[in-house]
């Protein structure tokens, strides 16, 4: 209960801090070192360069893994995040939205905040092994967002079929640096975990700060970008969540299930594959949106109300775990 309970106080907190902050900025009442948009970056880079390595380097370094079934973990994230990318398309289509709504129904079906949130909520609700579990799920993540959902933005934004060839594409994913850092991340932890050498004991505080700081950050950052005035598209919304709460967590669990997942160490895999499937509409969606040319008002409201949401999804999470 204590994780429930920190993981909603950090999530509504960081929000409110975010919003609260741009609005005084805009009154003149707050003057921030950098231009409100400029700090939000800063906010960002400082979070994913620094903050978020340092967890799953060390998540990697402990785990220890003995069981071939847990190297297919990463592999049902991917399907679970094309098959939520696809199913958001098929709302689109099904629904008579035109082109920009569909390519942003598929950002939004698709891209999950399992790097931001699903980290906290793994950390605080079954540890920092279950955060590396989860680390291993979102393997794929950003492979997925920038190597097929933002070419698929931009096809839908602007009409642009593209005149890049795979390789040059494939190219620009690699040399991503939010990708770099991720990849370097899981490789820096694997060979760790492959010395032998033994983790220092003072990294678990280590861990224990930096998540929640990071998150925090995030949220915070996440927070000043928020516009109330933008949020409608209320039967879309209802079914994107329909897509992130119940069908992406039912068929993640059902793949880990079949695989044998809630034998494996007590069930912390199932846990971890649960939590993961049940995020909300990443920011990630709203930035395709908004740089391809999408419908920026539908992202935000299927972002911004599946965030919300969390403070109602969270409890369930917490019910469905003491179950596995």
């Amino acid at each position: 209960m204590n994780g429930l309970y920190l993981s909603i106080g950090i999530i509504i907190s960081g929000l409110s801090l975010g919003y609260i902050l741009r609005l005084l900025v805009e009154a003149g009442a707050l003057t921030l070192p950098l231009e409100i948009s400029t700090f939000r970056k800063w906010i960002q880079k400082l979070t994913i360069w620094f903050l978020s390595p340092v967890p799953i380097i060390g998540a990697i370094w402990l785990i220890r893994i003995d069981d071939v079934r847990i190297a297919t973990m990463p592999f049902i994230g991917l399907a679970i995040l094309l098959i939520g990318g696809l199913l958001g398309w098929a709302i689109g289509r099904m629904g008579r939205c035109n082109q920009k709504q569909v390519g942003t129904l598929y950002c939004c079906g698709s891209f999950s905040n399992i790097a931001a949130m699903g980290s906290l909520v793994s950390y605080l609700f079954i540890g920092e092994e279950g955060f590396a579990m989860l680390t291993l799920f979102k393997m794929f993540e950003e492979i997925v967002y920038y190597g097929i959902g933002y070419p698929i933005a931009r096809y839908y934004g602007a009409g642009l079929k593209g005149n890049e060839s795979l390789r040059e594409r494939l190219g620009k994913v690699f040399t991503d640096p939010f990708i770099l850092i991720a990849m370097g991340s899981l490789f820096t932890g694997a060979m760790l975990n492959l010395s032998g050498i033994a983790r220092p004991p003072v990294y678990e505080k280590v861990t224990a700060t930096f998540i929640p700081a990071g998150v925090f950050l995030l949220l915070v950052s996440i927070g000043m970008g928020i516009r109330f005035r933008q949020v409608g598209y209320f039967r879309e919304v209802l079914l994107v969540s329909g897509i992130k709460f119940v069908v992406m967590p039912v068929l993640a669990c059902a793949a880990a299930i079949f695989l044998g997942m809630k034998s494996l160490y007590g069930g912390l895999p199932l846990k971890a594959i649960l939590l993961g499937s049940s995020m909300p509409v990443a920011f990630n969606a709203v930035i395709a949106s908004s740089i391809y040319d999408l419908d920026l008002e539908l992202a935000n409201s299927c972002w911004l109300i599946t965030t919300v949401g969390m403070v109602l999804v969270l409890p369930w999470l917490s019910f469905l775990l003491g179950l596995i």
